[in-house]
């Protein structure tokens, strides 16, 4: 039987019992198996977090997210704003991906891949650790008087988490107008760019008071991730899990007297590294962000009492209660077809999607012209081109009937990048050649003598008896 408080669930970590203050957390560094991994994909994370704004793909920076200007660039692809079908698309693809991978793996994007867990874990507690010192030291720091190794120590360390907190805001904000602009800013005067050098700074006081005060508040209270872990789970998602069937009771060791309890010693060192401040013997709990710490924490003491590791693992609570092996649900399987389909459908549109989207309409109020010195018939159309790249294009409309001409009303042969031209003209064909009513015809674009776009409408025309 598990020995967790029945009112475990009815109390926040990071309150006191009274629930009158926040009580700060001091986890205690590990630096097992896990830990060193967990490292090596962070700074991997980093690199690329620092460095793909400036990184040039087909003449765009790597990943742009410009809302201002409504331009978004993902590997050097640009989409604008007549794409968002394909945006809603792909956002639904990424969140049923989530879906997925919670429900197979729980909350471990929040513990290995969230920005938020790499910056507090990997880089402000370590500023912390070496600056304050072990948990231990940092508490009695905080719990002691202001002397003046403590001012020194503290606004030491508030300058580098400033420091590093101006830093992730210059790059956040990259991201949003692009490196070229944000150099700008940097370089050229103030008055020049006074909105920009304003939102640096905004920036840097938030992620500054992330890091530095609220911490782990933005994982168990802000974040609405944590809430929907709680209504994916069941009893199949592999979790980082204590073994209570193994583990309990729980018991001091003694070395002098047979084991007669569960393979947990009580030594707290689970509940001592952990940076939302759970005890994980407890149960599934929302504030758990799977960094496996508290796995680093516990295979150590299994090591030190010659026990077998793993006591705190990635287990399924079916695995532990009934001792089977993990196995494919029927909801798996259904988000799995889901992911696959809408996956399907994305790739086939983003192959499909073409440099110039052309929409065309026949002018209001009008049917069709006929034309007696010719002997013909006309229509009148009007059509819209975007140019969906990052360059100017040149471009030539023709019809894919030779028979056919056009004449203009309003024409263009060119579209600068992001933005979109309208065109109006006339299709003019042989009144002899007319077999139907309705005829379809289609239309080449043409740029550097290559097909950029197809189009079809339809020609109306009292037929040729």
């Amino acid at each position: 039987m598990s020995q967790a408080p029945g009112d475990f669930r009815d109390q926040l970590s990071t309150l006191t019992d009274d629930g009158s203050k926040r009580k700060w957390i001091y986890p205690k560094i590990i630096k097992g198996k896990l830990y060193q991994y967990r490292s090596a994909l962070s700074y991997i994370f980093l690199l690329l977090l620092f460095s793909a704004p400036f990184i040039k793909l087909n003449g765009e920076q790597l990943i742009l997210l410009n809302i201002l200007e409504r331009k978004f660039v993902f590997f050097g692809l640009v989409f604008w704003p007549q794409d968002f079908y394909l945006f809603v698309l792909a956002l639904l693809v990424f969140i049923v991906f989530i879906i997925l991978f919670t429900v197979i793996f729980g909350r471990v994007f929040c513990g290995w891949v969230c920005p938020q867990t790499i910056f507090l874990e990997m880089v402000f507690r370590k500023i912390e650790h070496w600056i304050e010192g072990d948990h231990h030291h940092q508490q009695k720091l905080d719990e002691g008087p202001l002397t003046a190794d403590k001012f020194f120590k503290k606004a030491l360390k508030h300058s580098l988490f400033f420091g590093i907190s101006f830093l992730i805001s210059n790059i956040f904000l990259a991201y949003i107008i692009g490196s070229g602009m944000l150099v700008r800013i940097m370089t050229e005067p103030i008055h020049k760019h006074l909105s920009g050098f304003i939102t640096i700074w905004i920036f840097s006081f938030i992620f500054y008071l992330v890091f530095s005060r609220m911490r782990e508040l933005v994982c168990t209270v802000v974040c609405p991730y944590g809430r929907l872990q709680g209504v994916l789970l069941d009893d199949e998602s592999i979790i980082v899990a204590y073994d209570y069937e193994r583990g309990e009771p729980r018991n001091k060791i003694n070395r002098d007297k047979e084991n007669l309890h569960g393979d947990c010693i009580d030594c707290k060192l689970c509940v001592q590294v952990c940076p939302t401040g759970i005890d994980i013997r407890n149960g599934t709990q929302l504030e758990c962000v799977n960094c496996t710490a508290c796995i680093d924490a516990c295979d150590m003491v299994m090591t030190k009492i010659s026990r077998p590791l793993n006591l705190i693992g990635f287990k399924s609570e079916s695995q532990i209660r009934n001792k089977t092996s993990f196995r494919i649900s029927k909801k798996i399987y259904g988000y799995s077809a889901l992911l696959l389909v809408l996956s399907i459908i994305l790739t086939f549109l983003l192959i499909r999607r073409t440099d110039i989207e052309t929409t065309i309409l026949r002018a209001s109020g009008t049917i069709y012209q006929l034309r007696e010195k010719d002997k013909a018939v006309s229509n009148l159309y009007t059509a819209e081109l975007v140019n969906k790249t990052n360059r100017n294009i040149r471009f030539s409309l023709v019809p894919d009937d030779k028979h056919m001409k056009i004449q203009w009303v309003q024409k263009a042969d060119s579209i600068k990048y992001g933005s979109s031209i309208k065109i109006t003209f006339f299709v003019i064909m042989p009144q002899e050649l007319i077999k139907s009513y309705k005829t379809k015809i289609g239309f080449k674009l043409l740029s550097d003598d290559k097909v950029t776009d197809q189009f079809e409408t339809t020609f109306i025309a009292p037929p040729n008896n």
